[in-house]
């Protein structure tokens, strides 16, 4: 049996001293989280029907002693501001972004100030005196503009504390540390209002000197009761950190002068199973977290887990623990909110500042979309299914808009949906009319979910959310007109977001429960596991956000990171006071952004091993598989092989042969299932798009000649030609696309230059005497090919670049705008001639050779590439090379080998037991 949990003896002592007057009595604990607990608890402890006594946190019973109303960081900063603008003279104002950067750190300062009730001038004036200590040799001419507003922004420090201080007050609202300034200076006159209730504190750790002087206050008065959960071994060890607080409180508080502490347990020391178990990275330490719980119901199926707590040292750990987690689970009970940061509305809005902060920076006269943000908006999921524009965004793709004017995209979506009308309404006007229209937009989507299905509601409770923060900013910004600023409005947005959360829905008190580690206060459970022991996570570590230094703190009782450390090393240790199975998960990780070396705590609980602890260290591996990947196979099917039938009858062309080469995979997608790339905005001009410019403007400028001698005249004019034929192939290729600046300009300049030099190289070889008399240009040839090895004929078909008469011999022409070396196109052996993917070239210019044969009659044939590239090299003929020998000419016998070939690779293609596999690079 469990050791009886605290929130049980705080039952029973209720029930036994209180239960005559329990209307007046208020339980004070540390967090709200517990209040659930604590009334199951006094269910169980009573008999008959009870009226339950008050059970507040301690914020809600100060505020309650102060009478003032909390707000929250941003409104804070909004009010700041105001001050802020109000004491500071119109030229030294700064813009709110500026002024947020370092307000921040100031509030938390001056909320500390207040907590501790330190006189707020003493603390300040002594920050100034430091950094006029610091600057004490230089002279005054020295000083610069900088250096003097850096010294005057010391001197302020009081002015801002105290018209902020008299700014809030007079509105009824206040920060964490003026409430509790407050609610301590409200005291007697609260004392005496409530002469006749009963206050018990319950489950405190550390307290700052404003709750000290509150709770000793009450004791004094005999108006209130305290019982603290302190283990004997934290307490009586005058270094564990776990007791720091609570030693302290028991030698200097008066009250126990003469009256007895309660309560000191001795738990900790009890039998209790610590396992330690190291896995690399998070996911692995929320995949092991499940595969403990999952043992945890094997051993005992009809266990239940509401004894059982997975407490987390990081919150980002959430989801993949719950991915993690058995089927056989049940009930379960999450005490941390889903951080509203990462979820489809709020990705959704985070997408629409981007799209128009980045229009409203382009300064110009025509509001301008970017295509990237454009998309991006139209293809999310809220938006996709619901803004009809599967039409414009095909428009934008195949027509290289890069960017599109506010009217032209009106323009080409002629009808618009409210909803398109709502994300692309232009930001020109407040920030409160964006923050409508992003409302409206809000409320829109929310109409599209049905309330039956489940994921809809979950969906729609992350956009409801998101329609919270933005009314919340719309408050804001009626109560403070002058911060009216886009960026400004994006930034306090996301400060806004960082901290929203969706609530999960679930039954506090049964089956397993998931929470963090500050949710763990009060709370006792049997098996606990707790995740992210490293440093840096748990404790938290060092963080310097604070404009007072560390030597002031210590001096003036400041909490430091030693004091910050104490807190976390009592939630641990308080986790593992009365559980009796402990799992300990830390990531065996110690580089990379989410790591740290294994927690201290663990090398405590090692070195100051209790007796009755049974402690065990081990590491666990993910299993890996013994390869990363496993090709692909596809065996042929009936339908495989009718379609292969289809394609031998309609054509295999000689780059539809090579595709099959180089991955057998990729021709099956291609040509068998025929699925064809997705259509993509082509921001800059890609190569295969460059290589069909230039192509096309080569045939442009060449097709007056077909079946003509070309002159030097001939070429001359094509000099004329070749810009305007060049610009006017870009605009039919890259359609909208923009190439005026940038990459595309320098394309569109290589694309004229390759033309210009391929021209030259002509030019030089009619002034050395070559005839050349043009037969076909960008043709399209196709030849059936029988073969006693093939099951049936197969139509080879191509469409081929150029074919000439030069000097008496054909030449069939491939231009490349890639580079092509010779030995690309010389074969030294027909053997594995279809292995290689290396002799893809060859393959291409032989088929072409095949293709035409029948036309060239027995005029003598070359075939070969003109590399744009390689230009210098000129014409490329394919040649074999047979010992010294090489061949250009392409022979009978040339053809016959090359056909052999073929018909072999087409053998396989057409072969039904031998599946399409994939070829690994």
């Amino acid at each position: 049996m469990i050791n009886t949990s605290f929130l049980e003896k705080i039952a029973t002592v209720i029930i036994q001293d209180y239960s005559d007057r329990l209307a007046e009595t208020t339980i004070i604990l540390p967090n709200k989280r517990a209040r659930v607990f604590l009334i199951e608890a006094l269910k169980k402890e009573t008999t008959h029907t009870i009226l339950s006594p008050d059970i507040i946190s301690i914020e809600d019973f100060v505020q309650d002693v102060a009478a003032i109303r909390a707000v929250d960081s941003i409104e804070l900063l909004f009010e700041f501001y105001e001050v802020y603008l109000s004491v500071t003279e119109k030229q030294h104002q700064q813009s709110f972004e500026l002024f947020a950067n370092w307000a921040k750190t100031l509030l938390q300062d001056f909320n500390e100030i207040d907590r501790y009730l330190l006189e707020p001038s003493h603390v300040l004036s002594y920050l100034k005196d430091i950094e006029d200590i610091k600057k004490w040799g230089l002279e005054v001419e020295n000083k610069t503009k900088l250096l003097e507003n850096y010294i005057d922004f010391w001197k302020l420090l009081p002015l801002y504390y105290e018209s902020l201080y008299s700014h809030l007050l007079n509105k009824g609202i206040g920060y964490q540390g003026l409430i509790y300034r407050e609610a301590v200076n409200n005291l007697n006159h609260f004392s005496n209002t409530i002469s006749n209730r009963t206050f018990i504190f319950a489950g405190f750790n550390a307290l700052n000197a404003a709750e000290e002087k509150i709770v000793q206050h009450l004791l004094a008065l005999d108006q209130a009761k305290i019982y603290w959960d302190v283990d004997q071994v934290f307490l009586n060890d005058p270094y564990h950190d776990a007791g720091l607080f609570v030693r302290r409180f028991k030698e200097n508080w008066k009250h126990y002068k003469s009256n007895h502490f309660e309560w000191i347990v001795n738990d900790f020391s009890q039998s209790k199973n610590i396992q330690v178990i190291g896995t690399p990275k998070t996911i692995g330490q929320a995949k092991l977290a499940g595969s403990i719980i999952e043992n945890i119901i094997s051993e005992n199926p009809t266990t239940s887990l509401d004894k059982v707590a997975i407490v987390l040292g990081e919150e980002n750990l959430l989801m993949p623990v719950l991915y993690s987690l058995p089927s056989t689970v049940g009930a379960l009970n999450i005490t941390m909110g889903y951080s509203g940061k990462n979820n489809p509305s709020q990705i959704l809005i985070a997408k629409l500042f981007k799209m128009h902060t980045n229009t409203l920076s382009r300064k110009g006269d025509s509001y301008v979309f970017y295509y990237k943000d454009v998309l991006d908006i139209l293809t999310h999921p809220l938006v996709e299914p619901y803004a009809n524009t599967y039409n414009l965004v095909k428009i934008i793709k195949e027509n290289n808009y890069t960017f599109i004017t506010h009217n032209r995209l009106f323009e080409l979506n002629s009808n618009p949906s409210v909803l398109f009308q709502l994300l692309f309404q232009k930001w020109e006007s407040s920030s409160i009319a964006v923050l409508e229209n992003i409302s409206a937009l809000l409320l829109l989507i929310k109409e599209n979910f049905s309330n039956d299905n489940e994921e809809e509601k979950i969906a729609k409770s992350f956009v409801f959310a998101v329609f919270k923060v933005i009314n919340k900013l719309i408050n804001y910004y009626s109560k403070h007109a002058h911060i009216d600023n886009i960026d400004t409005l994006y930034a306090i947005y996301k400060q806004v977001i960082d901290v929203a959360e969706v609530s999960f829905e679930g039954e506090p008190l049964k089956g397993l429960q998931i929470m963090g580690v500050l949710e763990s206060r009060v709370l006792d459970f049997e098996t606990v596991i707790v995740t992210s022991m490293n440093e840096g996570k748990f404790p938290a570590g060092k963080s310097q956000n604070s404009f007072i230094p560390y030597d002031v703190k210590k001096e003036l009782g400041l909490p430091t990171f030693k004091e910050k450390d104490a807190i976390y090393t009592y939630h641990f240790y308080h986790l593992l006071q009365r559980a009796k199975n402990i799992y300990l998960i830390y990531n065996t990780e110690n580089d990379g952004l989410d790591a740290g070396e294994r927690s201290r705590f663990i090398t405590q609980l090692e070195v100051e091993k209790q007796s009755a602890h049974n402690l065990t260290f081990d590491i666990y591996n993910p299993l890996l598989p013994a390869s990363a990947y496993t090709p692909m196979v596809v065996p042929k099917s009936d339908a495989v092989m009718e379609r292969l039938k289809e394609i031998a009858a309609t054509g295999f062309s000689p780059s539809a042969l090579t595709s099959y080469i180089r991955n057998p995979i990729e021709f099956y997608f291609q040509k068998i299932l025929r699925i064809r790339e997705v259509e993509e905005v082509e921001e800059n001009i890609a190569l295969n798009t460059l290589g069909t410019i230039i192509h096309e403007t080569l045939k442009a400028l060449y097709d007056p000649f077909v079946d003509k001698f070309i002159s030097e005249n001939d070429i001359a004019n094509c000099f004329k030609l070749l810009d305007d034929e060049v610009l006017k192939q870009f605009k039919l290729v890259y359609k909208e696309g923009e190439i005026k600046k940038g990459r595309n300009l320098l394309a569109f300049e290589v694309a004229k230059r390759n033309v210009s030099n391929f021209l030259r190289m002509e030019l030089e070889s009619i002034k050395n005497g070559d005839s050349i008399n043009i037969i076909a240009l960008e043709k399209t040839f196709e030849r059936e090919f029988y073969h006693p090895d093939l099951p049936f004929p197969v139509l080879i078909k191509g469409n081929v670049d150029r074919i000439e008469l030069r000097n008496g011999k054909v030449r069939i022409i491939d231009y490349k705008t890639g580079k092509v070396e010779k030995a690309s196109v010389t074969l030294k052996s027909w053997n594995g001639l279809t292995d290689e993917l290396k002799n893809d070239k060859i393959i291409q210019v032989l088929a072409y050779a095949f293709m035409f044969e029948p036309f060239a009659k027995d005029v003598p044939m070359e075939v070969g590439i003109i590399s744009f590239k390689n230009l210098k090299s000129g014409f490329l003929p394919f040649g074999f090379k047979e010992e010294k020998e090489l061949t250009v000419n392409v022979t009978k016998e040339i053809l016959n080998n090359y056909l052999n070939e073929i018909a072999l690779l087409l053998k396989e293609i057409f072969d039904v037991n031998k599946p399409f596999e994939e070829k690994i690079n």
